[in-house]
């Protein structure tokens, strides 16, 4: 913030509190010191208004807010650039001098976080470490290590996942045996290190609205084994063709996917998280699809993603699933 801006805020705030201290204390001054039945001289709707002072405990409440705000203000950032006195905030650790991120001291709600964070770890830390050393395997077989990553997973995962990681419309199940990027221990925790950014071409200008219910028909009823649906004008020998020309370099030529593309097994139900059927078919051929995995590294660290790495690799490879509760 600019000195002008800092200054404006500043004269602003206190301006406001000491215009209302005035307000409150000269309208004191003028009011009678004892109780009466005189009435201030108007009659609203057949009431009147007893000319009596302001409640102590009233006034006493008015003057609470301002010595609460004017402490506020000397505590907390609120006056421009002031970063406040707070106690315990001039570093992320005190006694090491550890100085948080931004390398600015006083309160703010990410120091607050950032200090949390710190005791958390502290406290955590070795847990997490001890498991990091760990290989995968070992780890997917502790339950006290799969409940820790079920907790995990269920406060960064579940909302896109499911709570029981059985996916949602756009988003992969984890518990079965189909993997769009690998299911192998390391590939697993690479994804969720790095993130993963699925992109399928929307292919409607390249091989025509026929082209596009073709390959659909050909996915639905060589592929996937199902029949086409009744009224359907679509020709599978064609769409056939036309997957070998512009769909084989990604999803293999018969169809089974390429892992290291993200490409999905079109062989296996699970690969259709967009749907299944003949129209979502064609939407996703006609228009692709962008999917996203955002990447959990600076969210989580290595340790806890070793740890979710190893919950997730657990729920398709026999290992009961870890309460998360």
């Amino acid at each position: 913030m600019t000195t002008f801006w800092s200054l404006y805020v500043t004269v602003l705030s206190l301006g406001t509190i000491f215009a209302l201290t005035w307000l409150l204390l000269s309208t004191r001054k003028g009011q009678r010191t004892e109780q009466t039945d005189e009435t201030v001289g108007h009659s609203f709707d057949g009431i009147e208004e007893y000319d009596n002072p302001l409640p102590q405990w009233w006034f006493m409440l008015f003057v609470g807010t301002i010595v609460f705000a004017l402490g506020y203000l000397v505590l907390y950032p609120g006056l421009g650039n002031w970063k406040g006195v707070l106690p315990g905030y001039n570093y992320l650790d005190n006694e090491k001098q550890t100085p948080f991120a931004n390398g600015q001291p006083g309160w703010t709600g990410v120091h607050e976080w950032e200090k949390e964070m710190a005791k958390s770890d502290a406290k955590f830390g070795p847990i997490f470490a001890k498991y990091a050393a760990m290989p995968i395997e070992e780890v997917a077989k502790d339950p006290q290590a799969l409940k820790m990553g079920g907790r995990l997973f269920a406060s960064n995962c579940s909302v896109c996942h499911g709570s029981d990681a059985k996916g949602a419309y756009g988003f992969p199940n984890l518990t079965d045996a189909d993997w769009r990027w690998g299911g192998e221990p390391e590939t697993i925790k690479a994804s969720i290190m790095g993130g993963r950014h699925a992109v399928m071409p929307a292919w409607v200008d390249v091989i025509k609205e026929q082209g596009v219910s073709d390959v659909a028909a050909y996915v639905l009823t060589n592929l996937d084994g199902r029949k086409l649906p009744e009224g359907i004008k679509a020709d599978p020998v064609n769409g056939q063709k036309l997957f070998a020309a512009n769909c084989a370099v990604c999803h293999g030529p018969e169809g089974k996917g390429t892992p290291a593309m993200g490409a999905p097994n079109l062989t296996h139900p699970a690969a259709f998280i967009y749907g299944s059927s003949f129209a979502q078919l064609q939407q996703t051929i006609r228009h692709g699809r962008q999917g996203v995995m955002p990447a959990q590294e600076q969210l989580q660290g290595n340790d806890k993603v070793h740890l979710l790495a190893a919950y997730v690799y657990s729920l398709s490879h026999g290992n009961k699933q870890a309460d998360a509760e």
